[in-house]
């Protein structure tokens, strides 16, 4: 993409007095108007992660929009807020981040630029540059800031990305450049109108069709509902959401990070308008995306479990993501396809053994506190196929005599002694003065030690804090749930 020098340090209002005021003094008159709407709704559990949002004129999308904002808390605080939408006025491969202003001017006055989070996104992959045309006429990320600015009492900083493809590869690669920044410091605004130009009945129907895909949260159901609508014949349907390639990112992110849900807050279109008609409408939806509060380490261990269907999936994906390596694909080749269930996307550890002929072949495992589990499970089982020190890599022909061995952890719990260490159920953790080292359950069942000797060879063997060592360690215990594919 073709990039420019800095321009102007002030990104200057494009469509004030046009798609919303240009007063100040009308403007709060107005956004208390759509705000004072919901004043007296209940919040939502878990923390906002995105929003859906419309970018319309105000007298058309303003309730709309104002529907997914008022659930955002007013004193939230976010490290910086990315705002994704689609490019209306120029056509160009991949996405623009406007790092060439140093803020935003609204009537509420001037917005930020976090300009070094975004020129560091145009050096981290070739799908992202900076194109002015992009952004000096584009209304999408315009429009949502005077909402922010009123409902938050802090503002933060702004990343403005104007996404201008519809290649799904390069999209999934816009997505993966973002990965690191879908977390709880961040807030995602994603701007995107729903059908353009239908009868107002046949609004309706699309952008239901439409929403109900956004909220199962899985983008393959988003891609089929687009096209559904595409080859239904609905008469002057020109989009089912022109934003549907920033949707798509949100969607990607979600399904990768795992623990987030979908909730749809308001529809209309502009024929609910007193300016509109409704022969040819355009679809505005509002959502809320969540993120729990709650890992999936929260869980009892005793009581986390998982059904016959989840543990198939992950023993697949486990040596699915071995096989892929050998023809060097990207990790998440092993769970593309799979039937990822909340639990699945829960943020817990595993180990991952492999076994050839009764023997160890390699084990390596991780926590997991902040990896969804299925992910956790595709970068095990490659590491203990590839990076276990104690034995040579598998390879391509062993790989058929490997059985695979998964075992699911429950959240770490630090205990005051041994004594509430429960051998035989429960795994170790130990650690003193950085070192760190830890058994598995079924180490006690496989070993035949007492209490004591089971803890001595986990301080030694493992931690390297001597045979005595876990008598003055931190001491975690777990739980496994612990399945093969030779079951």
């Amino acid at each position: 993409m073709t990039s420019f020098g800095p321009g102007p340090k002030m990104r200057r209002m494009a469509v004030a007095g046009q798609f919303y005021p240009e007063s100040k003094s009308e403007m709060e008159s107005v956004l208390g108007e759509y705000f004072g709407k919901y004043k007296n709704e209940s919040g939502t559990k878990g923390q906002i992660a995105a929003v859906i949002v419309p970018h319309a004129g105000y007298v058309f999308s303003g309730y709309t929009a104002a529907a997914a904002y008022s659930k955002i808390p007013e004193d939230a605080s976010y490290d910086r807020i990315f705002i994704l939408g689609p490019s209306h006025h120029a056509a160009f491969e991949g996405a623009s981040v406007n790092y060439a202003y140093d803020a935003y001017m609204t009537p509420l006055g001037p917005v930020p630029t976090d300009t070094a989070i975004c020129r560091a996104l145009t050096s981290s992959s070739s799908c992202f540059g900076y194109y002015e045309a992009a952004h000096s006429k584009e209304h999408c990320i315009e429009v949502q800031l005077p909402f922010l600015q009123y409902r938050l009492r802090k503002m933060p900083p702004i990343v403005p990305i104007i996404i201008g493809t519809e290649n799904y590869k390069t999209i999934h690669e816009i997505a993966e450049g973002l990965e690191p920044y879908f977390n709880e410091r961040n807030l995602f605004v994603i701007s995107s109108d729903f059908s353009h130009y239908p009868s107002y009945d046949d609004a309706c129907t699309a952008d239901d069709r439409t929403a109900q895909a956004i909220l199962t949260g899985d983008p393959v159901r988003f891609a089929e509902a687009l096209k559904y609508n595409k080859d239904a014949g609905i008469h002057n349907l020109f989009t089912s959401a022109c934003g549907q390639t920033a949707i798509m990112t949100l969607m990607l992110l979600s399904k990768w990070k795992g623990g987030c849900s979908y909730h749809h807050e308001k529809y209309m279109n502009s024929g609910d308008s007193e300016y509109g008609d409704k022969k040819e409408v355009v679809g505005y939806n509002a959502f809320i995306v969540t993120r729990s509060t709650e890992k999936a380490g929260n869980h009892d261990g005793k009581k986390f479990d998982l059904t016959r269907d989840e543990k198939k999936t992950l023993l697949h994906i486990a040596r699915k993501s071995i096989q892929t390596a050998f023809d060097e694909e990207k990790l998440q080749k092993a769970w593309e396809g799979e039937n990822l269930t909340g639990t699945l996307e829960s943020e817990c550890g595993a180990f991952v053994t492999l076994n050839e002929d009764g023997h160890l072949r390699g084990c390596i495992g991780h926590f997991g506190e902040n990896i969804p589990l299925y992910k956790t499970v595709a970068m095990m089982a490659r590491a203990a196929a590839f990076e276990d020190t104690r034995f040579r890599e598998v390879t391509r022909e062993e790989l058929t005599r490997i059985d695979i061995e998964i075992s699911v952890l429950s959240p770490l719990e630090k205990i005051a002694g041994a004594d509430e260490f429960e051998y035989g159920k429960q795994g170790i953790y130990m650690v003193r003065n950085g070192r760190s080292g830890t058994f598995l359950p079924q180490v006690a069942q496989e070993s035949n030690w007492t209490k004591e000797e089971f803890l001595g060879h986990c301080a030694r063997d493992k931690a390297g804090i001597g045979w005595d060592g876990w008598k003055t360690a931190d001491l975690y215990t777990y739980y496994a749930i612990v399945f093969s594919e030779n079951e």
